[in-house]
């Protein structure tokens, strides 16, 4: 996951709303978002699978709880880390801490993970954490962007998808799962005075500074479109678009979830 745009608590009606990007090496083995039962705690989690880890990079459970992982960019570090990112949603999901909680224990391995920005939430509050910094907060209410820098960055690509979330709240008539995947299309680069220097070069910075990356050559890109919308009611709205190596539509998947 690359690309998380989010409102938290920003309209009494949608206590959550999510848009996200996933890019990843064309290669790499993945379920696309579907419910299924996680083998450890036998609890239910909608979500994309990472079949070469096991673990997710978004995903939600019926109960309410929701968690999404980007990694952070960082070419200094080389050391193998023993354990998947993903694994760090997939336990959040699957488990009944809360994410205070949660994020307290990760205090105890933060060195096992390569490195990353978390969110963790329920019905009761949003967590963020990095392992970059070693610390967690407990988020206010407002818009935020997250890719591969820390929260809420000055990146062309996150400083666009949060004004364009903030026009979306603000006419919840067009707040709809289709309106949030399609905010996150956008192949547009960034001038290169605007890139950040995250350590791999301009030509690379100018070709992942987009919404929806295209990167044939290297194999790697854009691979799905997350949408999510948490309503008062406690309803979740869930839908996924993916998306071949050129970037074309393939298979798209909508999901509800009534409240418990």
């Amino acid at each position: 996951m690359c690309l998380i745009i989010f409102a938290y608590q920003a309209d009494p009606l949608f206590p959550l709303v999510v848009a996200a990007n996933r890019d990843e090496l064309f290669a790499r083995p993945t379920a696309q978002a579907g419910l299924w039962t996680d083998e450890e705690s036998g609890n239910q989690i909608l979500a994309g699978r990472d079949l070469q880890a096991g673990g997710t990079w978004l995903g939600i459970t019926r109960s309410g709880r929701f968690a999404a992982v980007t990694n952070i960019r960082d070419p200094s570090q080389t050391e193998r880390r023993p354990r998947s990112r993903g694994d760090l949603t997939r336990l959040f999901l699957a488990g009944d801490d809360s994410p205070q909680q949660y994020c307290a224990h990760l205090a105890e391995s933060y060195d096992q993970f390569a490195c990353y920005n978390l969110l963790v939430g329920d019905s009761d509050s949003l967590y963020y954490v990095n392992n970059q910094e070693e610390k967690a907060w407990r988020l206010e209410p407002g818009i935020f962007g997250l890719s591969n820098g820390l929260l809420n960055s000055s990146w062309p690509k996150i400083d666009r998808g949060r004004e364009v979330l903030s026009s979306l709240m603000e006419a919840p008539q067009m707040l709809h799962t289709d309106a949030l995947i399609d905010m996150m299309a956008d192949r547009s680069q960034a001038a290169d005075a605007d890139l950040p220097d995250t350590g791999i070069g301009i030509e690379i910075e100018r070709k992942l500074s987009s919404a929806f990356i295209l990167n044939p050559q290297r194999e790697y890109g854009t691979l799905c479109s997350t949408a999510l919308i948490f309503e008062k009611s406690g309803d979740k709205r869930f839908s996924e678009q993916n998306f071949d190596h050129l970037g074309n539509k393939t298979q798209g998947h909508s999901y509800q979830l009534p409240a418990l």
